[in-house]
Formats: C-alpha cells, structure tokens, sequence
C-alpha cells in the first residue's frame, strides 16, 4: 500500500507542471521557476540535516557531478517545454525516460539479447510521433525537441542516482546537494536576465510549484522507500492522465485519438523497460546471493575434512 504515495506525487507533479503554465503566462521567467522549484528543498532539507547532525558533505563529488549535469538541464528543458506546448504533449515528453535506457542497454547488448527492449524501443517511439503530430504546430517543434532531449538526459540522471544508491550514498544528501544546483543556476540566469516584473498571478503560480514539488518529492521518496519499486515506478506514469486531465480544465488541450493513444504507448513502452529493468536486477541479486553461499562453502570445507581426517 506505501506505493499508492505515488500516486498523491502525480498529482502533485502534474499540479506542478500547470503552475509552471500558468507563472510563464503571467510573466515569470525560467530561472525564476527553476528558482521556486529548487528552494523549498534546500531550506527543508538544510534544516532537517542541521537537527538530525547529519554530515552534509559527501564522501565523493564525482557521481553527484553528472547525476546534477544531467538532473540540472533535464529541468530547465523540461520546464521549457511545459511552458511552450501542452501539458499532456510536454509531460508525455518528459516520461521518455525509460525508453532512452532502453536503447542504451540495446545499443549495449545488442538487440537480438533482448526483444523486450526491443519491443519497449519501438512502442516509444510510435508514441512520441503519434503525440507531436497531432499536438504540436510548426512553431513549437523547438520546444518538442527539448522536452525530448529532457527525457533523455533525465535517463543519464536516473542511472547516476541508482549508481549512487549502490555506493551508500542517502537518498536526502543526493537530493539536497541536486536541489542546491538547481538553485544555484536559477540565481544564474536571473542575474543574466534581470528580475523583471512579476503578476501577482505569477507569485502564486511559482509558490506553487515549489508547494507542489516539495510534496511530490516526499511523496514520491516514501513511496520509492517503502513500497514495491516495480509497482511505484509504474503508478509514476500517471502523472500523464492527471496532466493531461489539468490541460483539458484549464487550458481547453483536449487530445484526439491519435495523441491518447501514443500516450498509451509511451506508458506501455516505459512499463516494459521498468519491468526488464527490475527483472535483471533480482537475478542480479540472485546470483550474488548463489555466488556468496557457494564462497562461504568454499571456505568451509577445508576445515571440515581437516577436521575428519584428524577424526
């Protein structure tokens, strides 16, 4: 039952996404989202750290480097895209995630190793045109490349927090030092573009996507934490109904055949790499344990037949 948190982050994520709309309508410039979005993090996390006496500075910077190389564009590509297309179209893009993994353990492996991939390859991409086709003008073709480019990078960003989990590193200290990049670039491009002049719309708009974001995040972190990460990772997909219910209530995005059922295609298709990718995992694991009994027979048999030999 803890997976169902992750369905209060879509909500949540889905709810941010039209924030971002809505404070781009009214103003509001990307670093200031990228802002909003990163701050309520830092001085949640900061504070929580500073009660607990938890040791801030991790033990190697090199994975936290490309894991925030890649997290970081991920976002403000991603929040471009939000701000320029429909929600459902941007959010669909974003969710790409799972299908560039996919391609990369092809390209990797080989495709003849792995149909399923295969097949979650070829799902994905029917998805993506059948989305951009309907959905997208010429002029917005820009913004659909960065929010694919978004997914992407969202993938290099994924595999570098699971290589960070297996090191040790604790899941708050990845997020907060994430979180403090984001901020850090934020105040970057407001001092390359100014501040400028914010609708009050707009406040309201960035308070809540920071809100948003926050709750998202906790939610999205206990479900991971505590629940079943198959069933988690596949409830994160619904963040595209949800988004796209948002488009059709405010925005009159309303999505022909054509583009629900590429969006279909994408969930299926992530659905498929998520499952592969969590099957290989327990047999990974599986054979560690096999390997591990069979060292610590190795080690103890000796010592049995010297002990029957003196017997």
């Amino acid at each position: 039952m803890q997976s169902l948190w992750m369905l209060l982050a879509s909500v949540m994520f889905a709810g941010m996404g039209a924030c971002v709309k809505v404070a781009s309508d009214y103003g509001a410039s990307l670093p200031h989202v990228v802002l909003f979005r990163g701050i309520p993090s830092v001085v949640l996390l900061l504070c929580w750290a500073k009660f607990t006496h938890r040791r801030l500075r991790p033990p190697s910077w090199k994975l936290h480097l490309w894991r925030n190389i890649s997290g970081v564009t991920s976002m403000w590509l991603g929040f471009f895209a939000i701000a320029h297309l429909p929600l459902s179209t941007a959010i669909s893009l974003n969710y790409t995630a799972p299908l560039f993994i996919a391609g990369w353990m092809l390209a990797r492996g080989g495709t003849q190793r792995d149909p399923v991939r295969l097949i979650a390859v070829l799902f994905g991409f029917i998805g993506v045109v059948a989305v951009l086709r309907p959905s997208i003008g010429q002029e917005h073709w820009f913004a659909a490349l960065l929010g694919l480019g978004a997914g992407a990078l969202s993938a290099v960003a994924m595999m570098q927090v699971r290589e960070l989990g297996r090191v040790g590193e604790p899941e708050w200290r990845t997020v907060l030092i994430f979180s403090c990049c984001v901020c850090l670039t934020s105040v970057g491009g407001i001092a390359v573009e100014g501040w400028g002049h914010i609708d009050v719309a707009a406040w309201l708009a960035l308070a809540g996507v920071g809100l948003l974001g926050l709750v998202g995040q906790l939610a999205m972190t206990r479900a991971f934490g505590m629940g079943s990460a198959l069933l988690t990772a596949a409830l994160q997909y619904t963040t595209i109904i949800f988004a796209a219910m948002l488009g059709i209530i405010f925005w009159d995005d309303l999505p022909d055949a054509i583009a629900w059922g590429g969006m279909a295609m994408i969930i299926a298709s992530g659905l498929l790499s998520i499952w592969r990718t969590y099957s290989e995992d327990r047999v990974m694991r599986g054979q560690t344990t096999v390997v591990m009994q069979a060292a610590t027979v190795a080690t103890t048999n000796p010592v049995n037949e010297k002990e029957s030999r003196h017997a």
